[in-house]
């Protein structure tokens, strides 16, 4: 069973992200890998990788099989497996590039952040490649507890081992309502019902007899 640390997750995300998204820059040179691991976009958590942070991933990614490196005349490249190594079609890749890239995220995260690797019909494409990755022998994605407060589970990569009650606690709520919007939702509808009346009242004044 693959056991990924959290560099080797993000180098490998991001080596599969080139490959699709910039096929014409890719294999990437270990200079190019650095600069996809450390960007401030696209990346949950945002990272301050070094060069030997990402070099020892590098090597331990290929003795894992998960990468490749291309000797150059120059500067030797690297390119990953998973697609081999996994048994992996064009959709389930996206998704697992994305979840090695930000993390835990609803089907409808997935979908709205996979347009460019991947174009999914609708929601329940994704949920489908979820539930395909997650019926393996060995999963590779698991479907979170939903949290309270947010209208859809969460689903994490679990190419880094089991997912802990701890992680799950931790995934970030970007659904869960903030506090007090219930009470400041009555408030507002107690207010509409208030000028609906006088509106009501004005339109339809009584006679005074």
């Amino acid at each position: 069973m693959i056991q990924l640390n959290p560099v080797e997750a993000r180098v490998l995300g991001c080596l599969i992200e080139k490959e699709i998204n910039t096929p014409e820059y890719y294999p990437l040179s270990l200079n190019a890998t650095l600069n996809a691991c450390n960007q401030k976009s696209s990346r949950e958590p945002v990272m301050e990788l070094v060069e030997p942070d990402v070099r020892t991933a590098l090597f331990e990614l290929s003795q894992m099989g998960l990468v490749r490196t291309i000797a150059d005349a120059r500067v030797s490249k690297f390119e990953h497996r998973v697609r081999d190594v996994l048994n992996l079609r064009r959709d389930e890749v996206a998704v697992l590039c994305l979840l090695l890239l930000r993390g835990p995220q609803t089907s409808a995260e997935l979908r709205g952040r996979a347009e460019r690797m991947y174009s999914f019909d609708d929601n329940a494409a994704v949920i489908t490649t979820l539930e395909r990755l997650s019926a393996q022998e060995e999963p590779l994605v698991v479907r979170l507890q939903r949290q309270p407060g947010a209208r859809e589970a969460r689903w994490s990569h679990l190419l880094s081992g089991a997912v802990s009650e701890a992680a799950i606690a931790s995934v970030p709520q970007y659904e869960k309502p903030s506090e007090g919007i219930t009470e400041r939702i009555a408030a507002l509808e107690e207010l509409v019902r208030s000028l609906e009346a006088r509106v009501s009242a004005l339109e339809n004044p009584q006679d005074d007899g």
